[in-house]
């Protein structure tokens, strides 16, 4: 227990059998891990979380490989330290007829210069790279090599990993070696504070230790770790994929569920502006007319916001997404504004017919402006026949709304008004 290195760092797996979860990947029979221990690895890259064992398995593979081992960071690592390993490893390939793996850690963050110093010894088979990120690789990495490489999708630990991973660290002489006590409460407890992070469960059971004493309970947990650990990166692929359960809960209705997101961005410490910001781009785009004061809410709500900001401010965050996953949905306005811009690009042109232009001056009477242009508050109805669209293309529906909430209404108002615009004979040419 007085050894200076870090808990997570002195339990790191070094074999396969040692490694705990990711049984997708490399559980008994999977290509990985066949592949690992015949030696016939190719270039990989392994994108998951932090925690979940991304360079563990590079390291595992160290140890397994009879190919040389070089690690680099995408960060700190130039095209002059590439250029050197590929060189390096070309000697040893030619002399002694042994590959060299480089595993490079955010790779996500590799410029075009450094790929391209890579990627000839890649494809000859010289280097295999292994590749770790937390970002989602076919967006972020250079696609040159993701298409050269298989991607493995590693996943947050699952509980009882974690909990085989904290009871290992209790009994293994590099850990505790049995002289630290936790019932089966506690540890459980610390498994579900770790959300999924081996490191972090690890981490906070040190912490645990040298703030706690030796013998934890569930208790002492708590009072140390007031809320849970939550793996959330505001900049990174967690942001999109939360921020997107957020909305597809709202426009399902489930109002539980939306809150559970938007409170998990809240505590994780996103900008409560840009939650604000996609509420209101759904209350248009997802709700639109079927209730049209929903806009009106949220934008009331960010600016209560604005006025008392957090922790108060949660409240007005709440208000507005329990009335957006509550209201009718209707994605009408959306539509029709797709119909619009593809009619736009067919159309040869579109020209404001003169009985819709602006007369201002009595010369552009006299070249037809404005003639034949009927009032419409001079009608009884307020609506009068006439072609309001551009010259030469027929009217078309791009607008057609739902039978839900208030656009039922809107649905009657527009065809009340289409039947006396296009419906009478008297059309305005």
């Amino acid at each position: 227990m007085g050894d200076t290195q870090p808990l997570a760092y002195r339990l790191r797996p070094k074999t396969l059998d040692d490694f705990v979860g990711q049984h997708h990947i490399v559980g008994e029979g999977t290509p990985l891990r066949t592949a690992i221990k015949k030696d016939q690895l190719s270039s990989v890259i392994f994108s998951g979380p932090p925690g979940t064992g991304k360079t563990t398995l590079a390291r595992i593979i160290a140890e397994t490989t009879k190919a040389q081992f070089v690690q680099l960071n995408a960060v700190t690592s130039g095209v002059k330290d590439l250029k050197e390993v590929c060189g390096q490893a070309e000697q040893n390939f030619t002399a002694l007829k042994q590959k060299t793996v480089l595993f490079i850690d955010e790779i996500h963050r590799f410029n075009k210069a450094q790929q391209d110093a890579l990627l000839p010894t890649v494809e000859s088979g010289v280097v295999i790279l292994i590749g770790a990120t937390t970002e989602n690789p076919y967006f972020e990495v250079n696609q040159a090599l993701v298409s050269r490489s298989q991607v493995y999708l590693l996943k947050p630990l699952e509980k009882e990993d974690l909990i085989v991973i904290i009871r290992r660290a209790l009994a293994h002489e590099e850990g505790y070696a049995g002289k630290v006590q936790m019932n089966d409460e506690a540890v459980d407890r610390l498994a579900t504070i770790a959300n999924g992070d081996a490191r972090i469960a690890l981490n906070s059971l040190e912490l645990a230790v040298l703030s706690r004493g030796r013998k934890l309970t569930m208790e002492k947990l708590d009072e140390l770790f007031q809320t849970r650990l939550r793996r959330y990166d505001k900049t990174g692929e967690d942001h999109y994929n939360t921020i997107s359960a957020f909305i597809k809960s709202m426009r399902g209705s489930d109002v539980d569920a939306a809150l559970i997101w938007l409170f998990k961005m809240i505590e994780s410490g996103e900008e409560p502006r840009f939650i604000f910001r996609r509420m209101a781009i759904f209350a248009s785009e997802d709700v639109g007319n079927a209730d049209p004061r929903a806009l009106q809410m949220v934008v009331t709500a960010w600016q209560a916001f604005e006025y008392v900001g957090l922790p108060e401010g949660e409240f007005f965050l709440a208000h507005a997404c329990v009335y957006l996953t509550q209201a009718p949905k209707s994605n009408a306005v959306t539509r029709a504004m797709g119909a619009v811009k593809r009619a736009m690009n067919a159309a040869p042109t579109l020209e404001v017919p003169n009985h819709l232009r602006n007369a201002p001056v009595k010369g552009m009477k006299a070249q037809g402006y404005g003639e034949g242009y009927l009032y419409p508050h001079d009608a009884s109805e307020g609506v009068v026949a006439s072609q309001y669209f551009p010259v030469g293309m027929a009217p078309q529906n791009f607008y057609q709304p739902t039978d839900r909430g208030f656009e039922s209404e809107i649905s009657q108002r527009i065809a009340k008004a289409k039947d006396i615009i296009r419906g009478e004979q008297k059309i305005v040419k």
